[in-house]
This record gives C-alpha cells, sequence and structure tokens, in this order.
C-alpha cells in the first residue's frame, strides 16, 4: 500500500491547449526560434493506495480516456529532447494533488492517500544547453516552484523534523547599542532599530527578562506597517510647500485643513500625520452632521453603512460593506498566488463584518506588458509574465469562490516596473437584523475556523512592508500563499446563517499577521494555546504557529456556552472549527507551546506600535507646465483620422475585454451591468453595479462601485492627481444615474519607499490634501483605505499613486448604461470647467451632476458616459462600439477638445427630439452632434468605420490577452428536431422536489435553488461533507436519501474540487460513480419518471458519467463525448446567444424550436467534443438540444459567439429520452434589470417546465 505508484497524463494532440501557448510562448516571446515541438504532461506519484483503487483512479481521476494518452510507471522520451520537471515548494497549497487525494478518498471509502504532482515539459528541436537554462528559468518562478527530480522517489512521506523549544535571546537585556545593531541586522526586522532599541527597554525595564524569539516576530509583525500604517502614523513635525503658480491651491488646502483640526478636535489636537489627513475629513463631516448612514463599531473590518433596502417591496435596514486591498508585493513576486490571495484578502474583510461579498472590482498598474523579455530587469520576472498570471490568479480565486467581477481594468505605467500594483475591491452586505456584535467578556472563546496552518503563510506582513530588492524573488518564498478559494467559500456559506453569526461577538480574519493579529487584536486580554491550532503537517515551531496567515481561516469570539454549537453548525458547512483562546482579564497576550509560555506581552505595550517616528514634509514645486496643457500633445498624427485612431491605441484607452472576460461576471444573477454593454458587448461600462444578495424574492436596492486615477496626471502633481481622481470616479457613478451626495469614498495609497526624505514625504501629503479638499467641496466623505508604502525597486519607484473608490446605492430601474441606443438621437457634452489652477469649478460640477441626476431620473437620457484618460474621442467611440451605431459631429472641434482628460464631463444621448433649452438651463453643454444608422465616426472631412477603429482599439493588448481565436470550420447545418414527447410521469406532484448537492467547489447552488423556488419547486440542498472518513459515509447515505426523496436532481455550476486534477467534475462524478448513489439515480431516471438538470459544472460531470448522452451511469471510453478546455485556452465570461434545436426534452416544453435566447456563459472547460458518429447519432436522436448562433442566429464556431470551440456549436445535450439535459450556459442566472445593457431574450423557462412536468 505505501509503494509509490506513478502515472503521466498528456492531453491528446488535438485538446493540448496549454502544450501550444507554451510553445507559441516560447517560440515568440521567449524567441527560442529552434524550437519544434512542446509537450506537457501531468506528473502523479501516489501512496497509500492497493492496485485496484490506483486503477480505477488512473481511468476517472487522474485522467479521461476520450482526452488523455497516459503512462504508467515510465515514459520514454528521444533521445535529443530536452525534459524537465516542476513542482510546488514544500509547504505550498497544491490544489491538483488536493482535489486528487479528495476524489481518490470517495472511491476508497475515507481512507486518503498521498498524492505529489509536477509538470514535466518536453522539448523538442534545435536547443542550446544556454537556451535550456532559459527556458527553465522562465518556467520556473522560485518564490513558489522548484525543478523536480525525474526519478520516482522511494516514498512520499514528508520528512518532519522536531522542532526544538522556542529559543531565547540569551542576553539581550544586557546588549550594548552594537549587539543591538548587529541582532537586528541578522533577524532581518520590518520594525525599524527604534523599534527594536524599544523592545529592548521594554524587556529590559518592565518584564526584566530575556524575550523568545517568538515575542520578537509577534511585535514585529504586530507592528509593521501592513498592519499599523506606522508610515501614516509618523509625526510630521515641519511642513514647507514650494511657491508656485500650481503650489497655491496646495498651501490654500493646508490652511483649510488645520482649520478642520480645529473644528473636529478642538484644544485636543492630535498629532499631525498621514492618517489625520486621511480620515478628518469623514470626522468633519461626521460632526457637521453629514454622514448619519455611517455604521460604527469596535470591529475594524471594512467601510460600512446602513441602507433603507427595498425587499419585496418592503423596506429593510442592511449593512453594506465595501474594503479595497493590496497585495502588491506578493504579486510582483509571485503573481499567480499574490493576486489571488489579494482578491481573498479583500473579501475577509467585509466576511468578518458577517456581509456576504457578492460583487468584486480589480484595479492592477503594470509596466507595458509588450516588453521583450530580454529588456527585463535583474531581479525581476518580465511585465508580461507578471500580467498575465496575476489575471489568472484572481480570476481563479473569484471564479472559484463564487464571486462576480463586474470591472477590471489596468493602468499601464513605467514606473510599476518598479512594483506592480495589485487591488481588489469588494462589496458585501447583510440584514442589519441579523449582525450581533458585543465587547469580549472574561471566558468567552476564540474559535479558529477554516483552514489549516502551514509555513507558507509566514512573513505576509512584514513582508509587504519591505522594499523590494534583486534578492526579493530568490528569498520571500514563504511570504506568498496559494490560498484556498474553496474553503473561504465554505466560510462565505456558513456567514450566511443568521443562527451562525448571531452567536458572533467580534470577528477577525486570519490576513497578515496570523493568530499574533487575528486572535491578538479582539480583546485585551488573552490566552492561546498554540497547540490547539489545527495544522497542515506536523513540524511547525511555536513561532510558525504564532505569526502564520492564511487566506480561509477566520478568528471568531462567541460566548463560552455557544462555542459547542457553533463549531457544530460549522462542521454542516464541511468546515473544521477549534477552539483555540479564552478570554482574561488582565491586559496581557500570552501564547503557550508545549505548555510552556512563549509570549507573554503587556498588551499596554503592543498598543504602543511601537517608537513614534517623526518626520518632516517639503512640497517641491509643481511644473508651471501643466498636465492640461499638453497631454493631447502627446499624439502625432497628420490629421484628425490618424490622431483618433492613435488614441484609440494607447494602452490606457485600448480594449481590455479579453483581460475582463476570464473573470465570472454574471455569478450571483444580480449584475444589472455586463461590464460591456451593447448587442455585441463592446462598450465598456462606467462601472459595476450590482443588486444587493436576497435570498429569497427579489429587490431593486443596488450599489455601484467605480474608480479613478490617472498616473500621468499624478506625476505631474499629486495633489492634483488625487482631486481628479475622486472627480473621475464620482463622474462615473453619476453617468450611471447615482447621487453624488450619496457616495461614500475609500481610497487606495501606493507610493514609494519614503524613509526619511521630505521631498518624498510631500508626494503622499499632497496628495492626501487634494483629496481632502475635493471631499471637502462635494461634502461627500472617505470612511475607508488602504495604504502601501513599498513602492521601491532599487532606485525606481511607483507613480505617486491615489486611487479613490465610489460607493454608491441607487434603484436598478434607474440604472443608465454607456452604449448608445438608437440612432437619431441627441448627442450633448456637459461640459466641466477648470479654474487658473486647473482645479475644478465645483459649483459648476455639482449642477452639472445635479442636473444629470434629475434627467436620468425622468428616464430622459438613454446613455451617458464620463470623460476619461483619452478624452471626448475616447468616450464617443466606446459608445458607438457596443451597438455598432454611428456618429455624426455637427459641432466644430479642434485636437484639444477631443483629445484632452476632461475629468468631470459627460457625454449624454437623448432622444432627438429633446428640448434642450427647456431641460439644460442653467448649465453649460455643447450638442455634439447626432447618432446615426451607419457605422461609423463623422468627423470633419473624415470617415472613421467601427470595425477599423475596433481594429485599432484591440490591436495593442490582443497578443497579451486575446479575446478571439480564429476556427476554420465556419459553415454548420441547421439542426431542427421539434418532435416531443407527449409522455408525462405516472405520479402527479403540486410541489415536487428538487434535490441540489453541494460539493467542494460548487458556487451556483443559491441561484439554481432560486430559479427552482420562483418555478413552484421544494428545494433541498445538502453540503457533501469529506473532513474525515465518516464524513463521507455520512455524506453518500444524506445524498442517497435525498435522491430517494426527490423528483429531480440538479447539479449545479462551479468548480468542484477546483476543477482538478486537471479536468471539470471529477469529484462530482466520482461520488455519483459510489454504488448507493449510482442505484438512487438511476431508480430515479428507469422506475419514477424523474429528472436531471447539470448545469456547466453539472453538465460537465454528466457528461463524465456516461448520463449525457446515454441516459445511464457508465464506463467511459475513448470515443465518446466529453467537454475540455475552451480553444482560446482561459475561461470566458460573457453572454452568447443560443437556438433551441430541440423539443425532445420535457425541460424544453414552454420554448419551441428556432428560439433565441441571450444565456451567460463563464466556464474555462465547455468545448463540446465528439466524433462524427456521435455527433450524427445525436442529431438523428434529437440529443442536440442547444446550439451556440451568431447575431443572425446562425450557428458558427467563431469567436465571440461561439465562446469555446464546441464541435457543431453544440451548447446543450439531453439523454436519449430527453429527461437528462446538461447545458453549458447558466439559465438560472436571471432576474429583473439583470444584464440590462443586453437587450434580448434570457428566459429559457427551463425550470418553469420541469416544475410543471410534474403536475
Amino acid at each position: 500500500m505505501s509503494e509509490v505508484k506513478r502515472i503521466f497524463v498528456e492531453k491528446k494532440p488535438s485538446f493540448n491547449i496549454e502544450a501550444q501557448k507554451l510553445f507559441y510562448d516560447l517560440k515568440n516571446n521567449l524567441n527560442i526560434k529552434g524550437l519544434k515541438n512542446v509537450r506537457v504532461l501531468n506528473r502523479y506519484d501516489v501512496s497509500h493506495l492497493s492496485e485496484d483503487v490506483f486503477l480505477q483512479a488512473v481511468k476517472t481521476v487522474f485522467s479521461e480516456p476520450n482526452l488523455d494518452d497516459i503512462y504508467i510507471e515510465n515514459i520514454v522520451f528521444d533521445k535529443n529532447d530536452k525534459v524537465f520537471a516542476v513542482e510546488y515548494l514544500p509547504g505550498q497549497y497544491d490544489q491538483r494533488a488536493d482535489s486528487a487525494e479528495q476524489c481518490i478518498q470517495i472511491l476508497t471509502n475515507g481512507l486518503k492517500p498521498t498524492v505529489s504532482t509536477a509538470k514535466v515539459i518536453v522539448l523538442s528541436g534545435d536547443i542550446t544547453e544556454d537556451e535550456f537554462i532559459k527556458i527553465k528559468n522562465y518556467c520556473i518562478n522560485t518564490v513558489d516552484s522548484r525543478e523536480a527530480s525525474l526519478l520516482k522517489p522511494e516514498n512520499l512521506d514528508i520528512e518532519i523534523e522536531y522542532p526544538e523549544e522556542v529559543e531565547i535571546l540569551e542576553g539581550f537585556i544586557e546588549f550594548d547599542d552594537v549587539k543591538l545593531k548587529n541582532t537586528y541586522d541578522k533577524l532581518g526586522l520590518a520594525m525599524s532599530l527604534e523599534d527594536f532599541k524599544f523592545c529592548h527597554s521594554y524587556f529590559k525595564d518592565v518584564e526584566k527578562r530575556n524575550p523568545t524569539i517568538t515575542e520578537i516576530r509577534v511585535i514585529d509583525t504586530y507592528w509593521s506597517d501592513h498592519c499599523r500604517h506606522t508610515t501614516f502614523l509618523t509625526k510630521i513635525n515641519d511642513v514647507k510647500i514650494s511657491d508656485g503658480k500650481y503650489n497655491k491651491p496646495i498651501l490654500k488646502a493646508y490652511e483649510e485643513y488645520k482649520n478642520s483640526r480645529d473644528f473636529v478636535y478642538g484644544e485636543n489636537k492630535k498629532s499631525l500625520c498621514l492618517m489625520d489627513i486621511a480620515t478628518i475629513g469623514m470626522k468633519e463631516l461626521k460632526k457637521k452632521g453629514l454622514l448619519d448612514d455611517l455604521d460604527e463599531s469596535d470591529e475594524n473590518n471594512a467601510c460600512s453603512i446602513i441602507v433603507d433596502a427595498d425587499v419585496n417591496g418592503k423596506k429593510e435596514k442592511w449593512l453594506i460593506m465595501f474594503k479595497n486591498e493590496t497585495h502588491n508585493h506578493p504579486t510582483e513576486i509571485e503573481p499567480y498566488g499574490g493576486a489571488a490571495t489579494c482578491l481573498g484578502g479583500a473579501i475577509r474583510d467585509p466576511l468578518s463584518g458577517r456581509a456576504y461579498v457578492y460583487q468584486a472590482m480589480r484595479v492592477t498598474g503594470s509596466g507595458d506588458p509588450r516588453t521583450p523579455i530580454e529588456e527585463t530587469l535583474k531581479g525581476k520576472l518580465p511585465q508580461r509574465k507578471i500580467t498575465v498570471e496575476a489575471a489568472h490568479g484572481y480570476s481563479s480565486y473569484g471564479n472559484q469562490i463564487g464571486l462576480s467581477t463586474g470591472q477590471v481594468t489596468e493602468i499601464y505605467d513605467e514606473g510599476y516596473v518598479a512594483k506592480r500594483m495589485e487591488i481588489g475591491a469588494v462589496i458585501g452586505a447583510v440584514p442589519q437584523k441579523h449582525v450581533y456584535r458585543d465587547k469580549p467578556s472574561c471566558g468567552d472563546v476564540v474559535i479558529l475556523l477554516g483552514g489549516r496552518t502551514g509555513r507558507d503563510g509566514c512573513g505576509g506582513a512584514t513582508g509587504s512592508s519591505k522594499e523590494h530588492t534583486q534578492e526579493s524573488i530568490y528569498t520571500c518564498g514563504a511570504e506568498v500563499q496559494k490560498g484556498n478559494p474553496i474553503t473561504e467559500r465554505k466560510i462565505q456559506r456558513l456567514f450566511r446563517n443568521p443562527q451562525v453569526i448571531k452567536m458572533i461577538k467580534k470577528c477577525n480574519d486570519f490576513g497578515a499577521g496570523g493568530v499574533s493579529v487575528a486572535i491578538g487584536e479582539l480583546s485585551d486580554g488573552l490566552e492561546i494555546n498554540l497547540d490547539a491550532i489545527p495544522k497542515k503537517y506536523e513540524g511547525l515551531d511555536g513561532t510558525e504557529l504564532a505569526i502564520s496567515e492564511s487566506q480561509e481561516r477566520m478568528a471568531v469570539l462567541v460566548d463560552s456556552k455557544d462555542a459547542d454549537r457553533f463549531i457544530e453548525l460549522a462542521r454542516t458547512e464541511n468546515l473544521e472549527a477549534t477552539k483555540v483562546a479564552i478570554v482574561t482579564s488582565d491586559m496581557r497576550i500570552k501564547m503557550t507551546w508545549r505548555g510552556k509560555t512563549i509570549v507573554d506581552i503587556s498588551r499596554e505595550f503592543l498598543n504602543t506600535n511601537g517608537v513614534t517616528q517623526v518626520t518632516n514634509v517639503a512640497v517641491d514645486k509643481i511644473n508651471d507646465e501643466s498636465y492640461f496643457d499638453n497631454i493631447y500633445k502627446r499624439l502625432s498624427g497628420k490629421d484628425t483620422k490618424e490622431l483618433w485612431l492613435q488614441n484609440l491605441e494607447d494602452l490606457n484607452v485600448c480594449s481590455q475585454k479579453g483581460l475582463a472576460e476570464r473573470f465570472d461576471s454574471t455569478i450571483g444573477a444580480s449584475t444589472v451591468l455586463m461590464p460591456f454593454g451593447g448587442a455585441y458587448q463592446m462598450t465598456p461600462e462606467e462601472g459595476m453595479v450590482a443588486k444587493i444578495p436576497v435570498l429569497e424574492g427579489d429587490t431593486s436596492t443596488s450599489t455601484m462601485m467605480t474608480f479613478g486615477y490617472n498616473p500621468k496626471l499624478s506625476k505631474w502633481s499629486p495633489f492634483h492627481g488625487a482631486v481628479y481622481a475622486i472627480i473621475e470616479a464620482v463622474s462615473k457613478i453619476v453617468g450611471m444615474g447615482g447621487d453624488y451626495k450619496k457616495i461614500r469614498l475609500t481610497l487606495q495609497e501606493y507610493f514609494e519607499k519614503l524613509g526619511m526624505d521630505s521631498k518624498k514625504w510631500g508626494k503622499p501629503f499632497s496628495s492626501l490634501l487634494g483629496a481632502l479638499y475635493t471631499q471637502k467641496a462635494l461634502n461627500i466623505p472617505a470612511i475607508g483605505g488602504k495604504d502601501s508604502m513599498s513602492g521601491t525597486f532599487m532606485d525606481m519607484n511607483v507613480p505617486p499613486t491615489l486611487v479613490a473608490f465610489a460607493v454608491a446605492v441607487a434603484d436598478a430601474n434607474k440604472v443608465i448604461s454607456s452604449e448608445f441606443k438608437k440612432s437619431g438621437d441627441k448627442v450633448i457634452l456637459i461640459k466641466a470647467k477648470r479654474d487658473e489652477y486647473d482645479l475644478p469649478d465645483f459649483d459648476v460640477l455639482k449642477r452639472n451632476f445635479e442636473k444629470i441626476n434629475e434627467l436620468i431620473d425622468k428616464n430622459l437620457i438613454y446613455a451617458s458616459s464620463s470623460i476619461k484618460y483619452g478624452g471626448l474621442a475616447e468616450c464617443i467611440t466606446k459608445m458607438a462600439f457596443g451597438n455598432m451605431i454611428g456618429f455624426k459631429f455637427q459641432a466644430e472641434m479642434n485636437d484639444e477638445e477631443l483629445f484632452t482628460s476632461d475629468y468631470g464631463s459627460i457625454v449624454i444621448e437623448v432622444d432627438g427630439d429633446f428640448d434642450v433649452s427647456k431641460y439644460l438651463k442653467g448649465i453649460e453643454y455643447k450638442i455634439l452632434g447626432e447618432t446615426v444608422i451607419d457605422p461609423a465616426i463623422y468627423i470633419d472631412d473624415f470617415k472613421i468605420s467601427l470595425n477599423e477603429a475596433i481594429d485599432h482599439w484591440e490591436r495593442p493588448l490582443k497578443n497579451i490577452f486575446p479575446s478571439v481565436v480564429k476556427d476554420s470550420r465556419r459553415s454548420l447545418l441547421e439542426i431542427k428536431y421539434d418532435k416531443k414527447i407527449s409522455y408525462k410521469p405516472s405520479a402527479k406532484f403540486a410541489k415536487p422536489r428538487v434535490f441540489i448537492p453541494v460539493f467542494p467547489g460548487t458556487n451556483c447552488e443559491y441561484d439554481s435553488k432560486k430559479a427552482f423556488e420562483k418555478a413552484g419547486a421544494s428545494v433541498e440542498t445538502y453540503v457533501f461533507k469529506n473532513l474525515t472518513a465518516d464524513d463521507i459515509k455520512e455524506s453518500i447515505d444524506e445524498l442517497t436519501k435525498s435522491i430517494k426523496n426527490s423528483q429531480i436532481i440538479m447539479l449545479p455550476g462551479g468548480f468542484s474540487a477546483g476543477d482538478e486534477p486537471d479536468g471539470s467534475g471529477k469529484f462530482i462524478a466520482t461520488v455519483f460513480r459510489n454504488p448507493k448513489i449510482k442505484d438512487a439515480v438511476m431508480d430515479l431516471l428507469k422506475n419514477r419518471d424523474g429528472l436531471m438538470l447539470g448545469i456547466c459544472n453539472g453538465f460537465q460531470a454528466l457528461i463524465k458519467l456516461g448520463l449525457l448522452p446515454y441516459g445511464e451511469i457508465r464506463d467511459i471510453n475513448e470515443n465518446d463525448p466529453t467537454l475540455t478546455f475552451n480553444t482560446i485556452g482561459k475561461h470566458v465570461s460573457c453572454y452568447v446567444r443560443t437556438k433551441i434545436t430541440s423539443v425532445l426534452s420535457p425541460w424544453f416544453n414552454n420554448v419551441k424550436c428556432g428560439d433565441i435566447h441571450l444565456v451567460a456563459v463563464s466556464h474555462g472547460e465547455g468545448r463540446f467534443i465528439a466524433n462524427d458518429d456521435v455527433l450524427n447519432t445525436l442529431k438523428q436522436n434529437g440529443q442536440i438540444a442547444t446550439q451556440y448562433v451568431d447575431i443572425n442566429g446562425n450557428p458558427t464556431m467563431e469567436m465571440p459567439y461561439n465562446p469555446n470551440g464546441s464541435y457543431w456549436a453544440i451548447e446543450g445535450i439531453t439523454s436519449p429520452d430527453g429527461r437528462i439535459l446538461g447545458k453549458m450556459g447558466h439559465s438560472e442566472r436571471i432576474g429583473t434589470n439583470v444584464a440590462k445593457n443586453i437587450e434580448g431574450n434570457k428566459e429559457q423557462k427551463i425550470f418553469e417546465a420541469g416544475v410543471e412536468y410534474f403536475k
């Protein structure tokens, strides 16, 4: 049983998308000209598994006969091939290995094997040794991976070194300054030397003992800039603002800030610091009574406001929580894991506030990803590799956890070569009545909930607080986690249960700092038992247990009487929960390990946050040559048309559709605006809008989120950059129909390492003053934010960065989008005005915003879009793309008007008969022209076809983030099967029972349940538990019982077991092959006339079981159809048109052949493949239910209409009798105001048909 068994799995030549992409990458981007072929094999080593179960797993878990070639134990390579293997570093989370173990555990009835994975890369061609090394360096990021041996190991047992006792720093309290400095350098601490000396004094004078190394590491973590904002809390002694035209408003803003301090603090003034400038706007507006919606508590989870939500026609108090988070340092050195955990970290904050997080926004900063790899700086990863892998990491995490990503934007600036910017901003909501908060009491219990602890989370807080060096990518491996979105999804589900969250007095997430911060912040007095903490593996010492962070853990404070019940409810969601600490009455934090106290620090000392740093600020003179005087001159074309097309090719104007569509934007069935609007889904929207996540019924209450930031403007003047960041974010909200007066802001600051350079300090100082100046002018506060102050690499710095996020609550019925709606409409520019200092005239701006809001409320504005970096030309062009409606300028326009970043100005589309003098009285405006049916832009004597404009717009990033791939097969035969089966089930049910099993990774169960309940069904969900062997046995019994009690089985979408190992739906298929469940399913289908439905991941499971297309669970052979990776090689999320091609199935009783529907798709493995014999049989039997069609209703292989390259454009198929339906499109993601910027029939009524079948 313990013998290691090895298998190599390789995709068959027709499906080796990964190998094809790697070949292209190495050949064209790494310039390996002699490369002839690339093969990619997944290698699995397995131990503690019997031979018969291993052989069973080979065919069902490790491989699929119709997709893969397998090689057991050995594989022979050509002698001229160059071969290497890549594996994760020990301790890094390997989702593929974990999922394989979980799948096999089902086969063994609970006994878990050990699986180790590696990727084997085989290179053929004329490749030199230097090129081979270059390829390996490119493919292996040493932060998280290493080159693996090609030899099979004797065993897979982890060598565990029994950790030594925690070291005491002997003689520490006797150290002189020299010894202290040497020790400080040796330990590589993030705290300052002054802080370290402060620790020395504390242990010498107060504790009168030498500290343990754990205590020093805990203090270092607790006081890190990441956790305690030490830079922002540094006391500012002296401020000098240079003279200059554009410095005058900075000086004025500084004087106004001092007046605000007088108003807010009176005689009890706090120290002047960056944090005070960042927060005083909120304090002032609150004191003036202008912030009555603020939800305040002792918890520091996320920004929180109280709103009146319309739920099923009744008003309810809800909390709306939002948060922005950066993972700049981790993403720079390990892009996939860093970006993934950026989102995971952002989610945890509102989640710890008990909110269900339902929408996310991603804003990033990158160098030019087209930069040749040869130009990569030493100590850096190539910009292309960083940006592509970061997009994969963030999208993978969000798609798995089931979070709609409503907007994705990458900002390009050479400054971000110094260090990438990776921001995740999220929004969540919860009924206020479900949230219970209370102060900790002596005897209360702290429960650790979620994932286990490992070394991969050590040093995250301190690492992100340090400057990036040339050695970072070689030395920071332990600081970057992969994260496990499936576990965090379980916490999301648990916290949606009112019974659970009503027990929670206080909650903190296990972000940076681990136990020391997550638990340490919950109460002033704590005793923490580190031995109780669940571990991923043995061998962790006390220090590692104390500081290791995690993306998917929570520290929950409950009354001792509620602890056992809380743990019991956690188990129902397949979550581990463990009592690890108790609240004490003394003001100390104590940690024990192996029965010994290794941390015993006074709360008073810990809360000092170290020595208060002191600095001076000097604001340099801003260049007299304004950004606004020159920005339009960046273009160099000879005429208007050439300038226009050149503008569209600017990296910060060009299409990012190929990037954005790898993020699921529709899960939750509450997305009001798709990221790209119009029939052609080509107009980028102003921001993201989603209905709040009500579990039952419906709501029109929606949240809006937008952002603003321009690095070029900010480099000219950080003050002006911050002003216009807020103006841009606010203008976008107004453009979508929001009321600017109800906006709440949260800010993201990202600056170079400041040190003690007063001029460097002048940049964030100016920026925050600009933000404060704008908050006061508009009377809208920033109620939260995040600072990151380590954007330096050697002598390079990130641009001064203040990204403003704006949030507002709105009625979904009043939300409008950006794409032109019809021809013959007037298009009008509502003009902002700048003063002599190039700052907004706020009186004009507020009048404009109020007027636009009034007209939208009266349904008089059809579309609107604010002007951004690329000016009016960018704005008009993108508005035209969505519905391919052209535009003809009637007004005279010069280059400055067309191409200047005129922030605050908004373009509106109104009816051709719109009475301008009546409705725009008192407003400065300009009638630009009218929309035309011809898909072109007419300006001066030039005509720019929209197709030509799109070609230029898509060109810059199409090789980085492709949005389409070409398919040579174009013409497809029409399929029509209109014979209905009139058979009805023998038993009738007024309210048929639907069973929806929830597996690890399932994330569409809420939407599916809601769709069936709306159709009149009674729905039962059950979470499959597999933490222990007994859990598995219990779950199999419960699934069997539920199937026997149901009339319909629904397998919803998601990423069961993370779509691993290397294939979707395998976990579900493995469960359903269990004899008990198999028998229950076949009894339902054969003897009780039941129905089955599988959507997306559910469809994938049905086809891997043989239920589709054969109607029975059977072994799969190499000629059977299946679903595999999209031809584009990435996840695709958008709306597609599908045509009903057969009404054989009772699921389609409410539609007819030829009906076309708009359906959301979101998948990475949706490509239906089958041989000609199978395809013809399916057609003949009427089993091809739906096809992807183009805008004219014709089935096609062409992207984006066929999003995955499915053979015969097949989207859905049925069993021979039609009672089992599988489809990739998410028919459950429907509702009032859902995707309202894409018009069409979205209701397939399959859920109603399924329910009516039993009546």
